[in-house]
């Protein structure tokens, strides 16, 4: 039986290097809905051309990761299966906010269908889902292993 590359082994034989995650962000099929999520809901603030929004100044991707659909069911819906009635995402978006509680309180006054609401997760995290206007499966959560620590002058 033949040994199985590592990451790194395989990183080395690929040639590319990668260092880090340079953009992401949805294709938009409907930029007014999209807008309603992203700026109007989340508060993030874009700079705009000719209705491309675009920023550099959110901080970037503290995870990447494969995701099997059968376990973002199962975190979703508490079963390994996506309910066919549910378009299939074919990725998935976390924003870490200050307060879940209250984001999910936001997303419900803003009558977004959740599929998840304010849930701890059995590593830690704490989530809300919703399947955004492009069909991405988007999280507002709060993970204590990604914050940084508040230094003794922050309130």
């Amino acid at each position: 039986m033949g040994r199985t590359k590592s990451s790194s082994e395989a990183k080395r034989a690929a040639g590319l290097g990668v260092l880090f995650i340079a953009g992401f962000g949805p294709i938009v099929k409907d930029p007014p809905a999209s807008r309603r999520l992203y700026v109007e809901t989340f508060g993030i603030d874009f700079e705009e051309s000719n209705e491309y929004l675009h920023t550099d100044k959110l901080e970037g991707a503290n995870a990447f990761a494969l995701w099997p659909l059968s376990q973002a069911a199962e975190s979703c819906f508490g079963q390994d299966t996506w309910p066919a009635d549910m378009p299939v995402p074919q990725a998935w978006l976390e924003f870490d906010v200050e307060d879940v509680g209250r984001a999910t309180q936001a997303l419900r006054e803003r009558g977004y269908q959740l599929l998840v609401a304010n849930r701890k997760e059995p590593w830690g995290q704490t989530v809300t889902r919703l399947v955004s206007p492009e069909g991405l499966l988007v999280g507002v959560t709060q993970t204590p292993w990604m914050r940084k620590p508040k230094k003794a002058t922050e309130p």
